[in-house]
Formats: structure tokens, sequence, C-alpha cells
């Protein structure tokens, strides 16, 4: 008896904004390419449990580095699905991400599987064309293949070869009509539902400017409490290093670069606030034969705090991924923060009062 095929249904379908090499993703990982459009296309579709995803195929041409290590599986993993679900990677070239669906949509026809995600990615500005490729001799020895497919740029010179009408001239206009047309579709919202929004990372132009940011909101607090005196140093400081968390979200959040700016420029600032309410708080409070040891203890338990903090993002960013453990540990910051705003010594704790300067001398 034959078996009846299922019927196959695209259900969804998203890309990042293309780039070009040494471009905007120059600095960017291929696989956080494939992640992010991972976890939009489950964002998007919060109905299908992520176990019941049971397939995920990656294609990619130059399988290394960033695009290796059965790309589907890994990205399936670090975007968050869970371990239950397998996945693998293809090469075929242009044709790869292709079939990428043409093969799990067979699998679903076929009754394999339910739930599949397929796509592809190349990043030729990381991996250019050919990386790493070590082909027979015999390849070109036998004319097992026309050399001149090993080289997209003769297959134009050999379509114009066959077909003399193709010329120039038509090639052009042709670009020109579908430039056209995709800026047509863009003004009318038709192209931006199918793109992920993409943090990308560059050490010179994003966070060599993030840092930047930081140190001017440090040095402008600095001037700004040379000039001003903090009546609750202790309540300033706390409410000040709160804005530590904002970056810390921002990261989780891939907002515009210009937004991750103005959150390092006011935890730079909060941090300069921090340090003043502090010191103020302890010199002030804290008898001196007992400063010297209350600084000891202050500075313990941040050194102490660090690698336990270091040490917990990991397994929780495979668990839960990486950008959902930055947004939260960025709230629990503030959180936590907060609470210490809650003790009535905090709010209440003020400064000595200012000494009437000595009389001039007659």
């Amino acid at each position: 008896m034959p078996r009846q095929l299922r019927e196959v249904v695209f259900v969804d379908g998203v890309r990042t904004p293309f780039g070009k090499a040494k471009g905007q993703y120059a600095e960017t990982r291929a696989d956080d390419l494939v992640i992010k459009c991972i976890r939009e296309l489950m964002r998007r579709n919060p109905g299908l449990p992520p176990e019941r995803v049971d397939e995920v195929a990656i294609a990619a041409t130059t399988q290394i580095g960033d695009q290796g290590l059965t790309i589907g599986r890994t990205a399936a993993l670090l975007s968050g699905l869970p371990q239950s679900v397998p996945g693998y990677a293809i090469d075929r070239m242009c044709a790869g991400a292709m079939t990428a669906v043409t093969t799990t949509a067979g699998g679903i026809a076929f009754g394999s599987y339910d739930v599949a995600i397929a796509g592809g990615v190349e990043h030729m500005g990381r991996h250019p064309m050919g990386e790493g490729v070590d082909p027979n001799p015999r390849i070109l020895s036998e004319r097992i293949v026309n050399p001149d497919a090993l080289v997209m740029g003769k297959t134009a010179e050999n379509l114009h070869d066959r077909y003399p009408t193709i010329t120039k001239e038509r090639v052009d206009a042709y670009a020109v009509r579908s430039q056209a047309k995709t800026a047509a579709a863009y003004e009318a919202g038709a192209i931006q539902p199918d793109l992920v929004p993409v943090a990308t990372r560059s050490a010179e132009q994003g966070w060599g400017l993030a840092l930047s940011a930081e140190a001017v909101g440090l040095l402008l607090m600095t001037l700004v409490l040379l000039r001003v005196r903090l009546e609750r140093p202790l309540l300033v400081g706390m409410i000040g290093i709160m804005a530590l968390g904002l970056p810390i979200y921002m990261l989780g959040a891939h907002p515009h670069l210009l937004w991750l700016l103005l959150a390092t420029f006011i935890a730079g600032a909060g941090t300069e606030l921090f340090n003043m309410g502090w010191n103020l708080a302890m010199q002030e409070q804290v008898p001196d034969e007992m400063l010297s040891r209350a600084y000891s203890y202050d500075a313990l338990g941040s050194f102490a705090a660090m690698p336990v903090g270091q040490v917990l993002f990991g397994p929780l960013a495979v668990a839960f991924g990486f950008t959902d453990v930055l947004v939260v540990s960025g709230i629990v910051y503030v959180a936590v923060c907060g609470l210490v705003l809650l003790s009535p010594e905090v709010r209440r704790l003020a400064r000595a009062p200012q000494a009437d300067p000595a009389p001039a001398p007659a």
C-alpha cells in the first residue's frame, strides 16, 4: 500500500539584514547570526513549545571556525532549544539553504518529524570563499569538472558567450529595476517584518565608544561633585550605583548604539556618584581606627563577588540564553540595589555639619 505523504506548511521566516565583506558584521560571529534568527522565530511563535522542534538544518559552504562544528546543532543549543532537539549542517554551495528547506520539508512530508527549522549562513567577511579548501588534484587533471566551474566570475562570461543577447545594458537595467522594487517594498513596509535586529560587535566603533561614554560620564560627574555638597551621601551613592545595571540590560536588549552609549554614560556618572557618597559615608561614620579594616572588608566582598558572578553566568547563559540572562541580570542588579534603599538608616544618614571657619586674626 503506498504511503500517504503529508502536506508541508511554511509557518514563518526571518533573516538578518544583509552585510558585505569587512562591513557591519566583520566582528560578529556567523553562528550568532543564526542564533538570533532562531530565537526570533521562537519569540514570534509563542504557541510552539521549544521541545516540539524536531530538527534544525543550517547550511554553510565554508564549514570552519564559527561556521563549523555542525552549526545546525550548536546554533540550536545556543539559541536555547532543549538538548533533545537535533541539528545538522548542509553544504551545497549557493543552494545550501534551499536544500536545508527542501530536505526538512521532505522529512515532514514523509512523517519523520512535524516541526523543523531550516536556513543558512555564509559570513564571507570572516571566511572568504575557498578558505581552507584543498581540492583533490584529480579534479582538474582528469577534468572531472571544468576549471571555469571553480570561479563564479567565469559563469557570467560563459552566459554571455552562450547567450549574446544578455548585454551589459540589459543587465544594468535589470539591476536598476530590482533596486527600485526593493526600495518601494521597503517604503511600503513589506520587507521590515522579516528582518531581525542584530547588535553587531565592533571593538573600535562599539565597545571603544561605550567605554569612552562611560569615561565622559565619570569625568562630568566628578566636575559636578566639586561644586555640590552631598547631604545624604549613602542615599545618593546607592541611587548612583543602580545605574550600572543599565548597560547590562541594554547589552541583552540589543538596542541602537546611541541607547547603549547613553546607558554607559549614565553608568559612568553613577559610578562616580557612588564612589563619592560611599567614601564620604565611610570616612564620617566609621572611627579612624577601624577605617582601614572596613575598607579591606569592602574590597574583599567586591573581589569575591566578581568571580562568583562569572562562574554562574556561563551555565545560566547556556541554559536560558545569553541575551535573556543579560536582561534578567540587569533587572536583578537594579532590584537588589533598590532593596538597600528600603533601609531607613541608608535614607537618613546625613553628613556631619560643616564647621564654621575660624575667624581671621585681628
